[in-house]
């Protein structure tokens, strides 16, 4: 079993990371969401910290350093603000990732290297109008034509998509029908400025209102045979491997958003009088005080958990499934709790219990639905 305790090191990046996040994302967070802006300065001055090389050797731009790390940095990232976590998550542990291992040596000098050095981010196409927790459902088709693919379809909800720092699109397609009629899906790489690429208009979301989210259309979009990412046809699995990691990155991101919660409840709690008492001598809330101390508490374990696997080079599937599952429903009930325990202040936008509450949701939708972490669970199990 896995020693919980964090390192020397990962406790230092969890300091600084903190510090950080005091500084530089705490003051401006409410402004970029009110005003639904891409945080580009804020993600900037995040790569320099160095938090999206964290995943990678420094060969390719990164910091040689370890998956803990990287879910440290997140989970304090997500504590201050979950659009710039989210942002820098699928950035780097989705398309980074992606590009990590099933690239060539000159798809990652090209570009991961941007990546991990924090100059560039990118999104991963995958769901379509018809096709979300259907992954393989996808329409999107990718034609061969001489030394180029012709990609024709559209991409729903693509989060780091249309920014100024957005270099690159992963594009899941079908590539072709293989010989038992089963459909056959692959991974492109389509650069942001490609002809026939065109970014639709932001959509106005319930939460993560500051991270970059918008639909992608495809019309004759053309790109080099050599933008294919790894084999021909082995999309499918290649994705379903990178959403098993996003879903323990996903689990930081409700970790820190439930730590939030408490730490600010519980000052109010402090300082907050009602019936001639400070709050947190009724039992009432003491009890609410508690549950939200015990969900930070067991999220942190299963994700530091799944993650340690994940380095250990271990299967962790089911256990990023159970990981997911687990922190992000709760990350809705700590949530709520914190709102209950501000009463009428924290319905106001004043604060940041709102934000948090309105963040809260979208963890148990993104990177596959609380509904799909149950069915991975099953089927790990043998039991579907």
């Amino acid at each position: 079993m896995v020693e919980m305790q964090l390192t020397e090191h990962q406790t230092m990046v969890k300091n600084m990371v903190r510090e950080f996040c005091r500084r530089e994302v705490q003051p401006v967070a409410a402004g970029y969401s009110d005003r639904e802006e891409f945080p580009e300065e804020v993600i900037r001055k995040i790569g320099d910290l160095g938090v999206p090389g964290m995943l990678f050797p420094a060969e390719y731009g990164g910091s040689d350093g370890d998956a803990l790390s990287f879910l440290v940095a997140l989970e304090e990232l997500a504590r201050a603000d979950a659009s710039v976590a989210i942002t820098v998550e699928v950035a780097a542990s989705l398309c980074g990732q992606l590009v990590y291992k099933f690239g060539n040596e000159e798809q990652k000098r090209r570009w991961l290297i941007p990546l991990a050095r924090g100059e560039k981010i990118a999104s991963f196409a995958l769901t379509e109008p018809e096709a979300g927790s259907d992954a393989a459902g996808i329409q999107t088709t990718a034609v061969r034509d001489g030394d180029e693919w012709v990609i024709n379809g559209s991409k729903s909800f693509i989060t780091n998509s249309g920014t100024p720092m957005t270099e690159f699109a992963i594009v899941a397609a079908v590539t072709s029908q293989g010989g038992n009629g089963k459909r056959a899906i692959s991974n492109i790489i389509v650069p942001s400025n490609t002809p026939g690429f065109t970014v639709g208009p932001q959509y106005r979301k319930l939460g993560w209102r500051a991270s970059a989210t918008h639909p992608l259309y495809f019309q004759d979009c053309r790109v080099p045979a050599s933008n294919l990412l790894g084999e021909e046809g082995r999309g499918l699995p290649q994705f379903l491997w990178s959403l098993d990691i996003a879903r323990i990155a996903i689990s930081a991101m409700a970790v820190g958003l439930m730590d939030a919660c408490l730490d600010i409840s519980l000052h109010y709690a402090q300082s907050r009088k009602a019936f001639g008492k400070h709050l947190k001598e009724f039992q009432a809330i003491q009890f609410k005080l508690a549950d939200m101390e015990s969900a930070v508490h067991l999220g942190r374990l299963a994700t530091y958990h799944t993650g340690w696997l994940w380095k250990s080079g271990q299967p962790f599937k089911k256990e990023a499934a159970i990981a997911k599952l687990y922190t992000s429903e709760a990350a809705l009930r700590v949530a709520d709790e914190a709102l209950q325990i501000h009463g009428g202040m924290g319905y106001m936008e004043d604060g940041p219990v709102a934000r948090y509450y309105r963040d809260a949701k979208i963890l148990t939708i993104g990177e596959g639905t609380s509904e799909i972490q149950r069915l991975v669970i099953a089927r790990e199990l043998g039991a579907a």
